[in-house]
C-alpha cells in the first residue's frame, strides 16, 4: 500500500472538510472535486460524508491514476468516479455522468504537490528541467513554445498580468533578443536570463524569476480563464443549500474567486432603492468570514500553505434568471489554451457586467455573522 501522506499534505484539510461536508448529509449527495490531485481532500470528504458520492476531475493523467489508486486503497472506490478533464469542462463532465445538480463543488487551485516535486515538468525554478509546465501533457502549448513564438508585447503582457512583474518589458525584450541565437529550452536558462535583467536593488525575496515562472505556468495552462469559466458553471449546477469552496494560492486567483462570490452576496439593486424586490435579494451566503488563512503552526508544518486563501459560499435560493443567463454565456464561451497572451480579461469580465457596474453601494448583504 502506497504511503500517499508522505507525498501530499493537503492544505487546510480540516477547514475544507468543515466547510464542504454540511452540504453532503443527505443520501445520494454529490460532491465534485474539480482539482483532484492526489485525493487528499477527496478522501477526507468521503470519510466524513458516508452518504456522498464524489466525482474527481483532473487534467493530469498521472495524478488521476495515483488518486484513483489511493481512493481504492482507502475503501471508497464504490462512491468515486474519476474523470480526466480540465475543470472548466465541469458541465460536460456532469452531463456525461447523468448528473444535473450537485451539493458541493471544491477547488484546490494551483499546482499539486506531485507537479511541484516532479523535476521533469519544469514547473519549479529550483531544478533544471525542460520548460514544459503543462498540467495536461497531451496539450500542445508548452512554456518553451510560448517563449519561442510570442512576440515581445505578448510576453510583456503575460509577465505583467500574470506575474505582476515590475520588469516585464525588459525581460520580454531580452527573451526576444536572445532567442534569435539561443533558444530558451530549460529552466536554468530562463533563471539566468531573469537574473541578468532584474537589478539587484529591486528584487523580491527569493528567486527573482519566480514571478516569470508563475506567469508562464498560468499562460500555458489557461488557469485564470478556466477558473473564470468554472465558477459560473459550478453555480449553475448547485442544488439549493449546496456549497462552493475554493482554495487559492496567489492574489490573481483569490481576486477572481472573491469577485465571483461577491456577485451573489449582495442585493442586485442601485444604491438608495427603498424596497428590494425578492428577485434582487442575495443568492449566496458566505460560509467563511472573508478568506481563511493557514495559522503559524500549519505554515511551519507545510510551508506551501503560507499563501493560501480559503473562501466558501452556500446557495440560499434559486439563481435569478439574469445571473443564470450571464453564467451560461460565460460557460459556453470558455476559451481553450493555445493563443498568445489572453490575459483573461474578456472571459472574466462577462459575468461581472451589470451587477458589478451598478451605481453605488448595495443595501444588504448575505455574509456570515
Amino acid at each position: 500500500m502506497t504511503d500517499f501522506s508522505a507525498i501530499h499534505t493537503p492544505v487546510l484539510l480540516e477547514e475544507c472538510v468543515r466547510l464542504v461536508t454540511p452540504a453532503l448529509s443527505k443520501p445520494g449527495s454529490v460532491v465534485v472535486d474539480c482539482t483532484l490531485g492526489l485525493a487528499g481532500h477527496a478522501c477526507a470528504f468521503l470519510a466524513a460524508a458516508p452518504n456522498a458520492r464524489l466525482i474527481g476531475i483532473d487534467r493530469d493523467a498521472e495524478a488521476l491514476a495515483m488518486a484513483t489508486r489511493r481512493i481504492r486503497e482507502a475503501g471508497f472506490a464504490g462512491r468515486f468516479t474519476p474523470v480526466h478533464a480540465a475543470f472548466d469542462e465541469l458541465s460536460g463532465v456532469l452531463a456525461g455522468q447523468g448528473v444535473s445538480a450537485v451539493n458541493a463543488v471544491f477547488m484546490d487551485l494551483g499546482l499539486s504537490s506531485l507537479q511541484i516535486d516532479e523535476n521533469d515538468r519544469g514547473f519549479s525554478y529550483s531544478h533544471n528541467a525542460p520548460l514544459d509546465m503543462r498540467m495536461d501533457v497531451s496539450q500542445k502549448l508548452t512554456a518553451e513554445r510560448v517563449l519561442a513564438s510570442y512576440d515581445e508585447h505578448a510576453l510583456e503582457r503575460i509577465f505583467r498580468a500574470y506575474g505582476e512583474e515590475r520588469f516585464s518589458r525588459q525581460i520580454a525584450r531580452e527573451i526576444v533578443r536572445r532567442r534569435e541565437s539561443e533558444p530558451l529550452t530549460t529552466s536554468s536558462q530562463l533563471n539566468a536570463l531573469v537574473d541578468a535583467v532584474v537589478p539587484q536593488a529591486h528584487r523580491p525575496a527569493g528567486n527573482p524569476a519566480k514571478r516569470v515562472f508563475q506567469a508562464l505556468r498560468i499562460e500555458v495552462n489557461g488557469e485564470l480563464d478556466k477558473l473564470a469559466s468554472t465558477l459560473p458553471q459550478a453555480a449553475l449546477h448547485l442544488a439549493l443549500g449546496g456549497r462552493i469552496v475554493v482554495e487559492s494560492y496567489h492574489s490573481l486567483e483569490d481576486k477572481e474567486v472573491k469577485s465571483f462570490m461577491s456577485l451573489g452576496l449582495h442585493a442586485d439593486v442601485p444604491a438608495g432603492l427603498p424596497v428590494i424586490p425578492p428577485d434582487a435579494q442575495p443568492f449566496f451566503r458566505e460560509i467563511t468570514r472573508g478568506a481563511l488563512k493557514a495559522d503559524e503552526s500549519q505554515v511551519e508544518s507545510n510551508p506551501r500553505s503560507a499563501s493560501v486563501r480559503l473562501r466558501g459560499v452556500e446557495l440560499t435560493r434559486r439563481l435569478p434568471e439574469r445571473f443564470a443567463s450571464r453564467f451560461e454565456h460565460v460557460a459556453q464561451g470558455r476559451s481553450d489554451t493555445g493563443g498568445p497572451a489572453q490575459s483573461g480579461n474578456a472571459s472574466r469580465d462577462k459575468y461581472r457586467r451589470g451587477n458589478a457596474r451598478r451605481n453605488g453601494p448595495t443595501l444588504i448583504s448575505n455574509r456570515k455573522g
